[in-house]
């Protein structure tokens, strides 16, 4: 059963980590973000919103299809100015058009049923010049050999069936590539990105995680036997103690809106 996205037990589940440091680097790298106007699309509960805000940029508007995700990422944010959150679609954000510096998309595009509407959108709501960050899985990044670290490997391993989901759902490289310049984007470039999901304290932190399927859409695909023997593979591979660090590969792709548009 795929996950829904308007329950409420699924609530906070995109709201529990926080950005790793790898994943500032790696913005850091693309554009200076200070006073940046950012819009965070697909923001879930907001953890890169907050992400956004805490790198310096002026205003980060999250923007999901989910009130009650936006709920969530609102009472997450409750300390933060200049963050603000709002129902509203990849398609359809109700953004102001030319108005951001940025516009953020992290694993968004594999839930999408088409790229071209969503990034025409990004197009729009994005300031002549600004930039398009599209943080997403591709199978490249998907097949990396599990290791103590990348851990989501190992859910191939105990549930094969997993990857023709994954398949039916991750576009490539070349098909982003080939949406960015048919919503009119120049200047398109990807660079892949090892980026820490989560530090666990002990193996039953990491069982936990996984039993509550957190922030891992995949995993509802499984019912409860499935989930445990997965659980037990994962388990056979985790550090026997101390911290477990899980990591995951990404692709970023970026593409820049024409000055002249």
């Amino acid at each position: 059963m795929a996950i829904d996205f308007h329950a409420e037990s699924n609530a906070d589940t995109y709201a529990k980590r926080s950005a790793a440091a790898e994943w500032h680097s790696a913005m850091v790298g693309l554009l200076n973000p200070k006073g940046a106007q950012v819009a965070d699309i697909g923001c879930g509960g907001g953890v890169y919103t907050r992400a956004w805000r805490e790198l310096g940029a002026g205003h980060v508007e999250g923007v999901d299809f989910s009130e009650v995700m936006v709920a969530t990422a609102g009472k997450k944010a409750a300390d933060l100015t200049g963050v603000h959150f709002r129902k509203g679609s990849a398609e359809e954000t109700g953004l102001e058009a030319a108005h951001f510096d940025v516009v953020f998309e992290r694993a968004l595009i594999h839930h999408l049923a088409a790229l071209v509407p969503a990034f025409r959108e990004a197009f729009r709501i994005l300031r002549p010049g600004g930039l398009l960050i599209v943080q997403h899985r591709t199978m490249d990044d998907v097949l990396q050999p599990a290791t103590t670290e990348h851990l989501r490997g190992y859910f191939f391993k105990a549930l094969p069936r997993l990857l023709d989901k994954e398949m039916s759902r991750r576009p490539d490289g070349a098909t982003v590539q080939a949406a960015l310049a048919a919503a009119g984007f120049e200047e398109t470039a990807s660079q892949t990105l090892w980026e820490t999901r989560k530090i666990y304290p002990d193996r039953q932190a990491l069982a936990d995680d996984l039993r509550n399927r957190t922030g891992r859409s995949i995993l509802h695909e499984l019912d409860d036997a499935e989930l445990e023997q997965l659980i037990s593979e994962v388990m056979l591979h985790a550090p026997g103690s101390g911290e477990i660090r899980e990591r995951d590969r990404w692709t970023v792709f970026t593409a820049r809106k024409p000055v002249e548009a």
